[in-house]
Formats: C-alpha cells, structure tokens, sequence
C-alpha cells in the first residue's frame, strides 16, 4: 500500500545506503568517530515513495520476464495517517566532512543488489512472515540482559 500523496521524498535512510556502505560507516565511525560525537549515515538521495516502489517493480518485472504495468498494476493506495511526515532526509555531510566516508555504490546500484537479494532469498522471507524468527530471537536473546 502507498499513502496517496505519493509525492512525499524520503530520503530512504538504510535503503538508500546500501548495507555494506552502511556497516563500513559504522566501522568508520566506531574506529575514527570522535566519542559523544552523532554521524547521520546516508546515500544523500531523497527520492519519492512512488518512484521506490516503481523502481521494485520494474526489477522485479526484469527478473520474472513481466511487463512492468502488470506489476504496477498492483499498487494500491491508502490515506495518510494524520501527521504524517511530508519529508524525511538526513543530512550525512558530516561523517564525509569529517571522517571522510562516502557511499561507494548509487543509490540505483545499491537498490538493485537489495531487491536481487529479495528475490533470490524466498525461504528467508518465507521464515519472516512466518513468523518463525521470533523462536530464534527468544532461543538467542532471552537469557540476555544481566543474568
């Protein structure tokens, strides 16, 4: 579903730095950052919800061998919230400015890779709408947290 003022820009955060950027400026920070410093990580690409999900479906129409208005024709459209953002966007110059980190993948060839892993890891979404994370997540985690 999409909000109906598709217009909105997001600055698409972790989407719009691909993960292996994201965790080199992580380590980035964690090995150079200055302490009690904050660094906004991003790709500094704001680009609308609508054309996201064009994007997806574009990719996913290439992979399949679909015409892409098939998969359009998917999209459906929901009412804001009240209070919805108009906008989201990072401002990541510091963390280029002073720790000289810079995303080395576009944000066209990042999304790329993320939605190629999407589609070439079925039974990983499979097991998230399954649910069957969360046994996971309690087997590894619930024995955490000062005992």
């Amino acid at each position: 579903d999409l909000h109906v003022r598709s217009r909105r820009q997001r600055q698409m955060c972790i989407r719009d730095s691909y993960v292996t950027d994201h965790c080199e400026a992580i380590w980035k920070v964690v090995t150079e950052g200055k302490e009690g410093e904050t660094y906004n990580i991003g790709g500094n690409n704001e680009v609308r919800n609508i054309d996201v999900v064009k994007i997806i479906c574009k990719l996913v129409a290439e992979s399949q061998g679909r015409d892409v208005s098939e998969i359009e024709s998917q999209i459906t459209y929901v009412k804001d919230r009240p209070g919805h953002d108009m906008r989201y966007a990072i401002d990541a110059s510091k963390i280029e400015a002073d720790l000289g980190w810079s995303p080395q993948e576009t944000f066209e060839t990042g999304f790329r890779k993320t939605v190629q892993w999407y589609l070439e890891n079925t039974a990983w979404i499979d097991e998230v709408r399954s649910g069957e994370y969360r046994n996971w997540i309690e087997k590894n985690y619930s024995k955490r947290g000062g005992e």
